[in-house]
């Protein structure tokens, strides 16, 4: 029975409650068409976020990686197509939970100047759209852990020459947070739902092992 590894990460910021957290949680120890689910709470922290799932990755030897975390202000589920080797937390006025702010440095001094993701993300995206989510495609991870981690994270397994797709998918924010002064007007979306989201959309990874060349509808660009 192949392991599927969900990583989520812990609060950060002004965020109290990440929903990647919260969905990881849901999903540990379930299964998912024919594949387990491994959960692993990430620290939201520059470089220690790669080692910690590296380690995981090592240790349990996952047949899918699927890295979750927050964007704040969007409304859809998006799964990430890029992840460059780029960090910039300053610009969202964001530390780690270190304390750590990063300008204009590499994840991977030398390294390549992006990853795009190895998860089939169209057939992912429209399952998600299917099953009532709503969902997109992104081609900005942004410059902070979750475009630090999943471009670490594909360097490793790249390196390694690991046979184990893997990939980003984002969550929107929970309607409790949404609802605190500091986000009053940004969408949100249960954590039920966005759970129901990621488990449409490792069933469809599982079940793609090459990505469909559907075109993908979107209103936006992100």
């Amino acid at each position: 029975m192949p392991t599927v590894l969900v990583t989520g990460f812990e609060p950060f910021g002004n965020t109290p409650i990440n929903p990647a957290e919260s969905v990881m949680r849901m999903l540990d120890g379930t299964r998912i068409a024919n594949g387990d689910i491994s959960g692993l709470l990430v620290p939201n922290n520059f470089f220690e976020s790669i080692d910690v799932v590296t380690d995981a990755i090592e240790k349990i030897q996952p047949q899918l990686v699927v890295m979750l975390g927050e964007y704040s202000g969007r409304a859809t589920i998006t799964t990430e197509r890029i992840a460059q080797n780029y960090n910039d937390s300053t610009r969202y006025n964001l530390k780690d939970n270190r304390g750590v702010e990063i300008q204009g440095e590499s994840t991977v001094e030398n390294g390549p100047v992006a990853y795009h993701s190895t998860l089939p993300i169209r057939a992912m995206v429209m399952a998600m759209r299917n099953a009532g989510v709503p969902a997109d495609i992104s081609d900005t991870a942004g410059t902070f852990c979750c475009n630090h981690l999943m471009y670490g994270a594909l360097h490793y397994i790249a390196t390694n020459q690991l046979d184990i797709p893997a990939g980003w998918i984002h969550l929107p924010q929970l309607p409790q947070v949404a609802a605190t002064p500091e986000y009053i007007g940004n969408p949100s979306m249960s954590v039920e739902t966005s759970a129901l989201g990621v488990q449409v959309a490792i069933e469809a990874a599982l079940a793609n092992p090459q990505d469909s060349d559907q075109v993908i509808p979107s209103h936006l660009q992100i």
